[in-house]
């Protein structure tokens, strides 16, 4: 199947890169962004978490692609407060938010239940200049309804309405199911 697969190249990778540091060569950033993001494929927040800090214990330079894998890694793993903690490491680090950022963090935030967060997170989109997606609007959304927060939902359709970003089925069955 496809996840024992993923699950493979995942090991493979962190064999990889831990055969690297053995053999004392540079772990490089791209090497550590290789391995975090087959971790995010495979659902392996955990581990995903300790190459990133191998990433800091090396002084290397971190991306947005690494730390959108990480985000998304612990969002799929649950680990929402991890995610937002990654988030704010990368405005420390003065690393890029694009819209991948953002909806990682937003979908960890929906998966954990936090809508508030969710909707904190469209405030720093929004002052980040970032651009909104309908995925990005559906897991705001979605994050709403599982919060009881029908009212904040529909107030954010209202938004999309009033916004360049097109409404799709999956918004509108969101908004639907927020009531």
């Amino acid at each position: 199947s496809v996840s024992v697969l993923r699950s493979v190249h995942a090991k493979r990778a962190l064999e990889l890169l831990t055969s690297m540091s053995q053999r004392r060569s540079e772990v490089d950033t791209f090497a550590c962004s290789a391995a975090i993001s087959a971790c995010e494929k495979c659902a392996m927040w955990e581990r995903a978490l300790r190459l990133f800090g191998i990433m800091a214990q090396n002084k290397l330079k971190y991306n947005t692609v690494t730390c959108n894998a990480v985000i998304s890694a612990c969002g799929n793993g649950g680990e929402w407060e991890e995610a937002l903690q990654t988030l704010h490491l990368m405005a420390q680090r003065v690393v890029q938010l694009d819209t991948i950022t953002m909806s990682a963090a937003i979908s960890a935030c929906e998966k954990g239940g936090e809508w508030r967060n969710a909707l904190q997170l469209v405030i720093v989109m929004a002052q980040s200049e970032v651009m909104f997606n309908p995925t990005t609007c559906s897991a705001v959304i979605s994050a709403c309804e599982k919060g009881g927060a029908w009212k904040h939902a529909l107030c954010f359709i209202g938004v999309m309405v009033q916004s360049t970003v097109a409404l799709n089925t999956v918004t509108l069955n969101a908004g639907i199911s927020a009531c």
